[in-house]
């Protein structure tokens, strides 16, 4: 099994499209109440759909993008005008970790973990 794509709800559609391009992904498709992107690395993309109603902000699922160096990218990111919830951290988990939210207020993770992504060193035996 592999994971195809997550979709995210936007209030502004243009306004997400051009977040997630800042971002870096990759815009394929779009019509007036969806948009596809492509990730730079990997085969998985990520899809936003338009919606009138209630995003949740608080108890909702959070989108995860890996990138080589947090640090580096928080501060491009701040230079364009992105604020950020909270600035790059080593977690207790292993992962550096910088948080942040899209235009319809989706929470967003930019995080490096190397090895740790999916072999810390708390990970049960094959």
């Amino acid at each position: 099994m592999r994971l195809n794509q997550i979709t995210a709800a936007a209030r502004d559609l243009d306004a997400s499209i051009a977040f997630y391009s800042l971002l870096g992904l990759k815009l394929i498709v779009k019509s007036p109440h969806y948009a596809r992107f492509e990730l730079p690395d990997g085969e998985a993309t990520f899809s936003l759909h338009l919606t009138e109603g209630e995003i949740p902000t608080a108890n909702a699922p959070q989108i995860y993008f890996e990138c080589a160096d947090v640090d580096a990218e928080t501060l491009r990111l701040k230079a364009a005008g992105v604020g950020f919830e909270h600035e790059p951290k080593l977690q207790t988990w292993l992962w550096r970790e910088a948080w942040l939210r899209d235009p319809a207020g989706n929470s967003i993770c930019l995080f490096n973990a190397g090895a740790n992504r999916t072999h810390p060193p708390w990970r049960l035996p094959q």
